[in-house]
């Protein structure tokens, strides 16, 4: 077998290397990757080549979003064998600390996430990565969808934190991947109507196509004064920022029903933000956060062999595995077109 990379070698460039096969640990599966999903993340590293105290030092391999077919098992793994379909988390915690012993794995203070320096990812033919962590997938899903459940664990930890439930109205602040990915989560919970504001006239009409009930310009029109027209001044249910902008979560207390809650996904590149307590406090609404996810492969794996969510249909571009730095200049390049970008790399 032979082994290939997609090193980032500096800002704006990529390089197909040659490289050795890696071999599996005992609890660990060599995994020969199929599909790679382009994830915002990985876009900030390949521009600036940093995300806060994240620095890249090139030769760096990108991607954490990543599924393929298991080429060899380690000798202490069981439930997986050569020829099996798996979707790969990415973050591995250490299991050992008071969060991991809690469930809480998302919070490990030492998870080692793929694609996060110092730890390469996935844009390679062939990787380790530990069984435990190595999702087993059904016949009916494919080694693509496999690559969306990273994403869709995102969405899905984001409803279940604001607890979206059987005919909620829910309003989504930003139409990229994530928030994409969040409406299909509240649709899947059975939401009622779900409205989505974004900037972008083609990822907004992308959102109508995914079954958004209304959809907000928020260039052409306020948010607020749409929403408050639109559930008679009530506000929704739940409010799910996704966006990161400091305007679209300033936003989130006006937006939101007395006794909501609003989820914070985006991540701001503002620490601190202008907010409205007093319109939190007087409502009665709660607000939490999202930081990844944790337990939702199984949940992702099911809901999309089930049909319930149809995850594939996010994808608008595939890039073979030679052309990974086209791939990364056409997502910089075209941010509206752009929603989820995968390269196939087998």
């Amino acid at each position: 077998m032979k082994n290939q990379a997609a090193y980032m070698t500096g800002l704006h460039k990529i390089e197909i290397r040659n490289t050795e096969v890696p071999k599996p640990k005992d609890d660990e599966v060599l995994v020969k990757i199929e599909y790679v999903g382009i994830c915002g993340s990985d876009v900030h590293f390949y521009e600036a080549g940093k995300i806060g105290d994240f620095i890249v030092e090139p030769p760096f391999i990108l991607g954490h979003e990543t599924a393929g077919i298991v080429e060899e098992v380690g000798s202490d793994v069981k439930d997986l064998k050569p020829g099996d379909k798996v979707a790969l988390e990415p973050s591995v915690p250490c299991r050992s600390c008071s969060m991991c012993r809690q469930g809480k794995y998302n919070l490990c203070p030492d998870v080692k996430m793929m694609a996060a320096p110092p730890y390469n990812g996935a844009l390679t033919k062939y990787l380790t990565h530990p069984a435990a962590f190595s999702y087993k997938l059904p016949g009916n899903v494919s080694t693509m969808e496999g690559a969306l459940i990273e994403p869709l664990a995102v969405g899905l930890h984001a409803i279940a934190q604001g607890g979206v439930a059987l005919g909620d109205s829910v309003t989504v602040l930003g139409a990229g991947c994530i928030g994409l990915v969040s409406l299909l989560s509240a649709k899947g919970a059975g939401a009622g109507r779900v409205y989505v504001a974004d900037i972008e006239d083609k990822r907004l009409e992308f959102a109508k196509k995914l079954g958004a009930t209304e959809t907000i310009n928020a260039k052409e029109a306020d948010t607020i004064e749409k929403i408050n027209a639109l559930t008679e001044g009530l506000g929704t249910d739940k409010v799910i920022e996704c966006a990161g902008s400091p305007v679209t979560i300033a936003q989130t207390p006006h937006l939101v029903s007395r006794s909501g809650t609003i989820v914070l996904v985006g991540m701001s590149l503002q620490d601190e933000i202008n907010y409205n307590l007093i319109q939190l406090i007087i409502k009665e609404a709660s607000l939490t956060t999202v930081f990844r996810y944790r337990n939702k492969y199984p949940v992702a794996i099911e809901a999309i062999a089930s049909g319930s969510i149809k995850i594939k249909d996010i994808v608008t571009h595939t890039f073979d595995f030679e052309d990974t730095k086209k791939a990364f200049d056409f997502v910089i390049e075209n941010p509206s077109d752009v929603v989820k970008a995968v390269i196939k790399v087998e």
